[in-house]
């Protein structure tokens, strides 16, 4: 259908009789194609740079998305609905001028109950049959000159535009010439019409015309208001949505609120309050998480501030020993003055060897504190025997040897540790007992441990004395850390120290490595 406008030649033969219909084929034509197109809506641009709450974005993306799918719904059913009107005034004008030649060829005048000799006599005959539509108009014309308008009693009527008579005026009679129907669009001040134009030739070359109007403007006005109808719902729709969707969101929202609050009464010295978790949603996974969170950080600051208190207490011995000693010290006394700077050396160098430990304890937590390489656990148990034998006079021996074993680990770090336990053993047993280093190794783990026949620990004291600056047995020379730092290398290479210990009979401590996969892990923190 050719909705905005385009001409259609209607070519059908008349033979009735005397009258000469205009010759062609009978069939409607439409020449000009359709060129309305739908309007496609602009994205709106509801992102700004502005600080908008998460409630606010949530509802402004929603009430956007509801009102851009409304919009588009709306304009491609106001745009097929405006193509449909126009087809079916096409449809209307083809089967109107279809209706105007059958009864030009078949009809027979009412009067004389013969075929029409008379042009005006089957133009008025033609008025009265076709009913036209509330917003289609007829008229005739004979000679090119307005002959006949439609009865009064139709709603419309065509002659009422003068500008769009003046228009037909000439077309009929150039379609009459040419024996051609033709459907086109006028255009005048006062409206768009959609024209059909059906010429008929009486038998003495006298020239007529029927002509159908659709007022096509007024047809599109009744389809608008109703889309103007179709607004207004929609717009409350989406006042509706967005009311809607701030209650949903905002008992969506409260945990987040909740954590907000939370978060803004937490600081360093006051880690204890947690978050109520609501619900078993996502919001409240990220709560647990948030709670997790806060559980570690609780644990870290409460470590440093232990961490701290134990090395200010740990240096402040020293200090105080070497500051006495030197407020006493007689300066002229050259004996009292060597004795007091003997002293002062072996304090300092108590106070270097613990800050070194420390320096390891703080490196062991870094990703690079081990190079895990493979290693020969045999070649490495023997070393650390011969490198243990200077450490005291104990009676040294080999428990086991894990023999063709290769491990990844690193030495450096692994030997320190060894080496610590060896020296605890050293410290807390007789001169000449036995101390036995041994290692193992099955598919999934390596053992390394250090057997000694010293005073044992307590069953309440074995997990404690990994802690720092803790020492099990009071009147013993350390620092405390020496288990700390055993057990901070386990860690780092994915393994465990493990002990086993009776009073008055001995004690044995094992570190426990993986073969291969943990390490791995072990060295990206995972271990730790």
């Amino acid at each position: 259908m050719p909705p905005d406008g385009s001409t259609t030649e209607l070519t059908r033969p008349w033979h009735p009789g005397p009258l000469a219909a205009p010759t062609g084929d009978a069939a409607l034509r439409d020449t000009e194609a359709m060129t309305d197109a739908a309007a496609i809506p602009a994205r709106p641009r509801w992102r700004s740079r502005l600080r908008w709450t998460v409630r606010t974005r949530v509802l402004a993306a929603l009430t956007a998305l509801s009102a851009l799918a409304l919009l588009v719904a709306g304009t491609t059913a106001y745009v097929l609905e405006r193509q449909r009107v126009d087809e079916a005034i096409q449809n209307s004008l083809e089967r109107s001028s279809a209706e105007f030649l059958t009864l030009a060829q078949e009809g027979v005048d009412p009067k004389t109950g013969e075929p029409f000799h008379d042009v005006s006599e089957l133009l008025i005959v033609a008025l009265g049959r076709i009913v036209p539509a509330p917003n289609e108009g007829m008229t005739t014309f004979v000679e090119g000159r307005p002959f006949y308008n439609q009865p009064e009693e139709y709603p419309y009527h065509v002659q009422d535009d003068a500008a769009l008579m003046a228009a037909l005026a000439p077309m009929t009679q150039e379609r009459a010439e040419l024996g051609r129907s033709l459907i086109t669009t006028i255009e005048t001040t006062a409206s768009s019409y959609r024209v059909a134009i059906v010429p008929v030739t009486g038998p003495s070359g006298t020239s007529g015309a029927l002509v159908l109007a659709y007022d096509r403007s007024a047809e599109h006005a009744n389809l608008a208001q109703n889309y103007r109808t179709y607004a207004l719902v929609a717009l409350g729709a989406v006042l509706l949505i967005g009311l809607l969707a701030f209650l949903i969101v905002s008992d969506l929202l409260k945990p987040v609120a909740l954590l907000r609050s939370a978060a803004s009464q937490i600081s360093s010295s006051d880690l204890s309050r947690r978050i109520k978790v609501v619900g078993n949603d996502d919001l409240a996974v990220l709560t647990q998480t948030v709670n997790g969170m806060l559980d570690r950080l609780e644990h870290a600051f409460a470590s440093q501030r232990q961490l701290l208190d134990d090395v200010g207490h740990e240096l402040r011995t020293p200090l105080t020993v070497v500051r006495g000693h030197l407020e006493l010290m007689d300066p002229d006394d050259p004996e009292d003055a060597a004795a007091t700077r003997a002293l002062a050396l072996d304090e300092l160098d108590r106070m270097n060897s613990l800050v070194e430990e420390l320096v390891i304890l703080a490196k062991s937590g870094r990703p690079d504190f081990v190079t895990p390489r493979p290693s020969d656990l045999a070649v490495l148990t023997d070393e650390v025997l011969i490198k243990a034998r200077p450490l005291g006079e104990r009676q040294w021996t080999l428990d086991a040897l894990a023999e063709d074993c290769v491990v990844d680990l690193d030495q450096h770090r692994i030997t320190q540790a060894w080496l610590q336990l060896a020296n605890n053993a050293v410290k807390f047993s007789d001169p000449r007992s036995a101390v036995a280093i041994g290692s193992s190794a099955d598919a999934t783990s390596a053992r390394l441990w250090v057997r000694d026949e010293g005073v044992g620990i307590a069953p309440e004291d074995q997990q404690r004395v990994f802690d720092r600056f803790v020492r099990a047995e009071t009147g013993v020379e350390g620092s405390g850390l020496g288990l700390t730092i055993v057990r901070s290398i386990a860690n780092a290479h994915g393994g465990t120290v493990e002990v086993r210990s009776e009073v008055g009979r001995g004690s044995t401590f094992t570190i426990v490595l993986p073969r291969q996969a943990a390490i791995e892990s072990a060295t990206g923190g995972e271990g730790r």
